[in-house]
């Protein structure tokens, strides 16, 4: 206990006898210095403005080389000093506002998994050979990989493997967007992005050896680029097929969502919150709550002793020796500080002198404690409202109501109804669709490529919250919007 508080005199006095009396009070080690001493913290846990994780949108493209092989390419910087993605998920991730709806936005994202369902009777295909394909190429892990890119960084690279012979499309892989750089396209012959480079592009880890190049297919017409790499279509640039099909296996899709002036690397919608203060303000508030309640932790009490006291101790226990009295006083204190802090202590008492004035009649204390705590009153407290309108800013700017991720806490008015919120859920659900159809793209590929076009699509079901009348928590509805009928797995149509 001695290495976390101290007993600090504040004052000294005169009581009604006129005996001399001093004031202590018992404060958190080390808080005398506290004026530097915060201000040093809060710098280097709080860092700069988050308003400097993007440089400004001046429209100039950074690009390096890269030696791979032998050969030279050019690919594009991820923010100014290629860290940008890195540095997004470090101050999301250590937000718990942000991380958790960024949690809540995959999972919605997610859904109930992308699936291979039977163009006609859609449901899920029991095609021996498509199955086997889901089966060894895990669509569940793949495709909640997808979610997490297109959330975080509004795209995702997904790399498709074909057979030895070029046929088949074999293999699926979502490829982390953080680790994936585009090709500088003015550097290519045909000027469009032929490649995505992938490797650990951190500060201090890049090898060039170790980052893969993989060709990337056309952004606009990817399963035509293919066919055409691989001879099964005239190229429409000469109008007759490859005679020799391109000896590549591996290729890249690109899937994004649209924003505006978009050149590599698209920029989020939430990342708003980086350029205004609510995300500052939030973690301020943090930082403030830490520190008054670590500076205001200690009991406040006023501790009055009389200076006979220390005397009279020292006497009583027969110590003459001034170093030894030195030592039996600091003891004492010791003692007085274990008495009013920490919660092992409650219930204890502690043992003092006193006597009764004879003039007076009243009693006089050797030690003397006043509580100076005020029961009404909670440290912190006073930001609760602030802390509360900041979490309801940052999960509005990544489109999540605060209620959905348990943001504001309590009792209080945002606190709605079950019907309410199972409207948010479903209208949050609602809005996936832009994300699901993009997403889509790479497996709806695969599909045509192989063949299984005709009897297989793709869809990714949602799950609908029920009422009570229906007896059931959920149910199942299909996002796919070509069918004619749609229901739920109980059979009943939910058009």
């Amino acid at each position: 206990m001695s290495d976390d508080y101290k007993l600090v005199k504040t004052g000294t006095g005169i009581d009604k006898q006129g005996r001399a009396t001093s004031s202590y009070r018992v404060m958190p080690c080390g808080v005398a210095d506290v004026g530097s001493g915060a201000q040093n913290s809060i710098s280097s846990e709080y860092g700069s403005d988050t308003s400097d994780i993007f440089d400004e949108d001046d429209g100039n493209v950074n690009y390096l080389p890269l030696e791979i092989d032998g050969k030279t390419y050019q690919y594009v910087q991820w923010g100014p000093d290629d860290q940008l993605p890195y540095r997004i998920r470090k101050t999301l991730i250590g937000n718990m506002i942000t991380a958790q709806c960024q949690q809540f936005n995959i999972i919605s994202c997610y859904g109930q998994g992308l699936r291979f369902v039977d163009r006609k009777e859609k449901k899920d295909i029991d095609d021996p050979e498509i199955l086997d394909f889901c089966l060894r190429n895990s669509l569940q892990e793949c495709f909640a990989e997808q979610s997490t890119d297109i959330k975080f960084f509004n795209f995702s690279v997904t790399c498709i493997i074909l057979s030895k012979d070029g046929k088949k499309i074999v293999q699926v892989r979502d490829k982390d967007a953080m680790y994936c750089r585009f090709e500088y396209a003015p550097s290519t012959n045909s000027g469009k992005i032929e490649h995505v480079f992938f490797g650990d592009f951190r500060m201090g880890h890049r090898e060039d050896d170790k980052v893969e190049v993989i060709p990337l297919l056309d952004y606009w017409d990817p399963l035509g680029d293919l066919e055409v790499r691989m001879g099964r279509r005239p190229d429409p640039r000469t109008g007759k097929k490859r005679p020799v099909p391109d000896k590549e296996r591996k290729f890249a899709i690109l899937s994004r969502i649209a924003t505006p002036g978009t050149q590599y690397y698209p920029m989020p919608y939430y990342t708003s919150v980086f350029r205004d203060s609510w995300l500052d303000i939030y973690r301020l508030i943090g930082i403030g709550k830490r520190f008054l309640i670590k500076n205001t932790s200690a009991p406040r009490v006023l501790i009055e002793v009389l200076d006979d006291y220390w005397n009279n101790l020292c006497d009583n226990e027969d110590i003459h020796d001034e170093k030894k009295r030195k030592e039996r006083v600091e003891q004492e204190k010791q003692n007085i500080i274990d008495f009013v802090t920490g919660v092992q202590n409650a219930g204890k008492a502690i043992v003092s002198g006193c006597y009764i004035e004879p003039v007076t009649g009243k009693e006089v204390s050797s030690v003397k404690i006043t509580n100076l705590n005020d029961p009404s009153k909670k440290e912190g407290g006073n930001w609760s409202d602030d802390m509360q309108e900041a979490a309801n800013v940052l999960c509005f700017a990544f489109g999540v109501h605060p209620n959905l991720v348990g943001a504001v806490p309590g009792k209080s008015q945002m606190n709605n109804s079950g019907s309410d919120k199972r409207e948010l859920f479903t209208l949050k659900q609602a809005q996936e669709k832009i994300f699901h159809d993009v997403m889509a793209k790479p497996y709806h590929v695969i599909l045509h490529y192989n063949g299984w076009s005709d009897r297989a699509t793709v869809d990714v079901p949602m799950i609908m919250l029920t009422t009570l009348d229906e007896n059931k928590d959920a149910k199942k509805v299909s996002g796919n919007a070509n069918s004619d009928n749609n229901e739920d797995e109980d059979g009943n149509n939910n058009n």
